[in-house]
C-alpha cells in the first residue's frame, strides 16, 4: 500500500508554485486580451475580478472536496491536471470567443472574454490550496497547526509575488504570450506527478504531459503569437502592408489600435487626416527650414519622418516608451533618424522633467496612447505646466485626442485643463469627420500663447482635405459644465470620461 506524502516540503513547494503560476497567468491574461480589446483600466479591473472570482470559488469547492476524502493527494493531482489543461486551452478559447462575442459594449466584451478563457484555470488553481493545507496539517502535531497555517498563507502570498515578477520580467519578455501559457501548464502537469501514488493514475498524468508537450507547437497552429511581429514588455507590435500594393506603404498597430501609416517613397504623404492636420497647422506657424520639436511618443514615427523631410535644419527629440517600437519602425517602416534626431526611451513626462532648464522647443507634440486613451499622467495640469515651461515664445503644444464628436467629455475636460497654462486653446477637426452621429473621431488640440488666426484652412500638399476650428466655448456649453472635470495628478478619470466612445 502506498504511503501518503509526508512532511511539509512538497505541500509547501506545491502551494508556492501554484500561487506563482496562477498569478503569472493573470498578468499574461492582460497581454493576451490586448490584441482584441486593447489595454485599459477596465481591462485590468475585469481580469483581476475574474481571476479572483475563480480563485474564490475554487477555494470553496476545494475545501468541500477535501472534507470528503481521506486522500487529498488525489484531489491535488486531479486539480493540477485540470489546471494544466484549462490553462493550455485558454488562448484557444479566447480566440474562439473573440470571433463571436459582440464588441459593441467594451466592458461586457472584456468580461466575457476573461470569463471564457481565464476563469476555469483560476478556479482549478484555487481548489488546490485547501487539500494542500490539509496534507501539511496532517503531518504535524496539534501544537504546530497555527504555524503550518501561517506558513501556507505566507507561501501563497510569496508565490503570487514571484509569479507577478517572473511573468512581467521574464516570461512575456522572453517567451511571449503563447509559450508563457505553455510553460505555466507544464508546471501544473509536472507537479501533478508528485501527488499520484505509484501505479495509480500515473497514466492520466502522462497523458496530460504529452498534451502539454504537443502544445509547445500550438502558438504557431493557433496563429496567436504570430499576430504580433514583436511582443515587447508593453505592446503586441504588428506591421502590415497597406493599400493595393501599387506603392510601398505600411501600418503599425500596437495591441489592437493602428498608430500610423507610412509611405516609403514620400514621408510627407500623410494618410491619417489628424496627422496631416497637425502637419499643416505647424507648417503655417513655422514656415521656414528650422523647427525644434519634442515628441511625446513615437509610435509609427510618421510625423518625425515627415518633419525630418520638411525641415532640413530641424532638431527633433523623440520620447518613446518602448524601444521595440522604435526598432520595428527602423526595420519595417523606413524610419532612418540622422544626427538631427535624439531618441529617448522611457516615460515622456519623466524624460521631459529631467532635461536641463535651457532645453526649449518650438513644438511639443503629444501622440502617446494606451488603447484610445492618453495615459492619465500625460493629461494633467501638472504635466501641462511642464510642457509650457519647455516651449519657446510662440511655441505650440499640439496633440491628437480620440473622443466622441457630439459629446466629447474627455476632450473638453482636457482643453479646459489646458487653459490654466495656455492663453489660447483651439480644437480642430477634419470637415469630413463632421456627421450627425456621435461617432468616435480624432480631434486636434493646439495650445499656445497666441491663436492660429484662421477658422478654416485647406491642405497645401498631399491629399485634398479641409479642417475647421470648433469653438471651445461652444463645445463647453454642449457638453455641460457638470460633465467637465479639471484634470490633475490627484484626479484624472480618463477611462470614465471615454467610456461612451470605447465601444465605437
Amino acid at each position: 500500500m502506498n504511503r501518503p506524502i509526508k512532511g511539509l516540503f512538497w505541500p509547501s513547494i506545491a502551494i508556492l508554485l501554484v500561487s506563482a503560476a496562477s498569478m503569472a497567468l493573470e498578468i499574461i491574461a492582460g497581454r493576451a486580451l490586448a490584441p482584441y480589446v486593447g489595454m485599459s483600466l477596465y481591462t485590468w479591473t475585469l481580469i483581476i475580478a475574474v481571476v479572483l472570482a475563480g480563485l474564490s470559488l475554487g477555494n470553496w469547492i476545494g475545501g468541500l472536496l477535501a472534507d470528503r476524502t481521506d486522500r487529498p493527494e488525489r484531489i491535488v493531482a486531479i486539480g493540477l491536471i485540470a489546471a494544466a489543461l484549462t490553462t493550455l486551452a485558454s488562448l484557444y478559447l479566447l480566440k474562439a470567443a473573440a470571433g463571436w462575442v459582440d464588441e459593441g459594449e467594451p466592458i461586457q466584451t472584456i468580461a466575457i472574454l476573461s470569463m471564457t478563457a481565464f476563469f476555469a484555470p483560476s478556479a482549478f488553481a484555487g481548489a488546490l490550496s485547501p487539500p494542500l493545507t490539509i496534507i501539511a496539517l496532517r503531518n504535524v502535531g496539534e501544537e504546530r497547526r497555527g504555524g503550518v497555517l501561517g506558513l501556507m498563507f505566507a507561501l501563497g502570498a510569496l508565490g503570487a509575488i514571484l509569479g507577478t515578477l517572473i511573468s512581467g520580467f521574464v516570461l512575456i519578455s522572453y517567451l511571449g504570450t503563447g509559450y508563457s501559457v505553455v510553460a505555466i501548464a507544464a508546471v501544473y502537469a509536472v507537479l501533478s506527478l508528485r501527488f499520484w501514488y505509484a501505479g495509480r493514475g500515473i497514466a492520466a498524468s502522462l497523458v496530460a504531459l504529452l498534451m502539454v508537450g504537443g502544445g509547445v507547437a500550438y502558438p504557431q497552429v493557433l496563429h496567436l503569437s504570430n499576430s504580433c511581429d514583436e511582443e515587447s514588455r508593453y505592446f503586441c507590435i504588428r506591421v502590415d502592408d497597406f493599400g493595393d500594393g501599387a506603392r510601398p506603404m505600411r501600418i503599425m498597430a500596437l495591441d489592437h489600435l493602428v498608430h500610423g501609416v507610412n509611405d516609403k517613397a514620400d514621408p510627407q504623404l500623410l494618410w491619417s487626416p489628424y496627422v496631416h492636420g497637425v502637419d499643416e497647422l505647424i507648417a503655417a506657424r513655422f514656415p521656414g527650414d528650422q523647427l525644434s520639436a519634442f515628441f511625446v511618443g513615437g509610435g509609427a514615427y510618421t510625423l518625425p519622418r515627415a518633419w525630418a523631410a520638411r525641415y532640413p535644419e530641424g532638431a527633433f527629440t523623440i520620447a518613446e516608451l518602448d524601444p521595440e517600437v522604435t526598432e520595428q519602425a527602423r526595420r519595417a517602416l523606413w524610419f532612418a533618424p540622422d544626427q538631427r534626431t535624439i531618441l529617448l526611451h522611457g516615460d515622456a513626462r519623466r524624460l521631459l522633467q529631467a532635461m536641463p532648464p535651457t532645453a526649449k522647443f518650438d513644438v511639443v507634440f503629444g501622440d502617446a496612447f494606451h488603447d484610445i486613451a492618453i495615459p492619465q499622467h500625460l493629461v494633467t495640469d501638472e504635466f501641462h505646466a511642464e510642457v509650457a515651461k519647455r516651449l519657446r515664445p510662440k511655441g505650440v503644444y499640439a496633440l491628437n485626442v480620440v473622443d466622441g464628436l457630439r459629446q466629447p467629455r474627455f476632450l473638453i475636460s482636457l482643453a479646459t485643463t489646458l487653459q490654466a497654462q495656455f492663453a489660447n486653446v483651439e480644437l480642430w477637426l477634419d470637415i469630413e469627420e463632421v456627421q450627425p452621429t456621435d461617432a468616435r473621431t480624432t480631434w486636434i488640440v493646439l495650445a499656445s500663447d497666441q491663436p492660429t488666426g484662421v477658422r478654416q484652412f485647406s491642405a497645401t500638399r498631399g491629399f485634398q482635405r479641409d479642417w475647421v476650428q470648433v469653438p471651445l466655448e461652444d463645445m463647453k456649453r454642449v457638453v455641460g459644465d457638470d460633465q467637465v472635470i479639471f484634470l490633475s495628478d490627484d484626479f484624472a478619470p480618463v477611462d470614465r470620461l471615454l467610456a461612451q466612445v470605447s465601444s465605437d
